[in-house]
């Protein structure tokens, strides 16, 4: 899931301590590190890349996607982060076909430190568990995973009642879960980079 990079309208908390041109800068760097780490995964045949864009038309998408290296790109659409995953699950759906369901694993571009090992680890622990969720320290979580198992039984919408800028948001997609029976599991927990705070963090 990733936003065009554009001057002045991206990590907008960010720029307020830095200037847009140092949070543009930001955002590049890590956009590239996650697209570098994607593109390692998929040339090890251990997962299969799409780009979900937003902030940006088709034929820029098409260009762009191109010059990263990125073959599988569409658009995140209208509505609140869970609308946009859920859309996303839909059309994978639909490329699948119903006999060749497969894991779904979301990440976002605010990761400096994301490794192709938490997509290893990922892959592996949605052998046992239908849902993996990587907490990140503002409350809410920059990993989630469903498993082809949970895709197929169509019960893997923890999206209710949700309030994406809150820092709650882990607490209630759990609580979520918990009312499911869902099986779950975790990573470890990383910082997600939008204040000049988490950048103090990491420190």
């Amino acid at each position: 899931m990733a936003k065009w990079p554009r001057y002045g309208s991206c990590k907008t908390r960010l720029s307020k301590d830095i200037g847009k041109k140092n949070a543009l800068r930001i955002q590049n760097k890590m956009l590239n590190h996650t697209l570098s780490v994607s593109n390692y995964l998929k040339k090890q045949d251990i997962a299969e890349i799409s780009i979900a864009i937003t902030g940006i038309g088709f034929n820029r998408s098409q260009r762009w996607c191109k010059d990263l290296g990125i073959d599988n790109f569409c658009f995140q659409g209208k509505g609140c982060l869970g609308e946009k995953m859920k859309r996303q699950i839909f059309k994978s759906q639909r490329k699948s076909g119903n006999n060749r369901k497969k894991n779904i694993v979301f990440i976002g571009t605010d990761l400096p430190n994301l490794c192709h090992m938490d997509i290893k680890r990922t892959i592996s622990k949605l052998k046992k568990k239908d849902i993996i969720l990587g907490p990140s320290n503002d409350g809410g979580y920059w990993l989630i995973a469903f498993s082809k198992r949970l895709i197929s039984g169509n019960n893997y919408f923890p999206f209710i009642d949700i309030k994406w800028s809150s820092n709650d948001v882990l607490k209630k997609t759990i609580d979520n879960l918990n009312q499911q029976k869902i099986k779950i599991d975790f990573l470890n927990t990383k910082i997600d980079i939008d204040t000049i705070y988490d950048i103090e963090q990491r420190e």
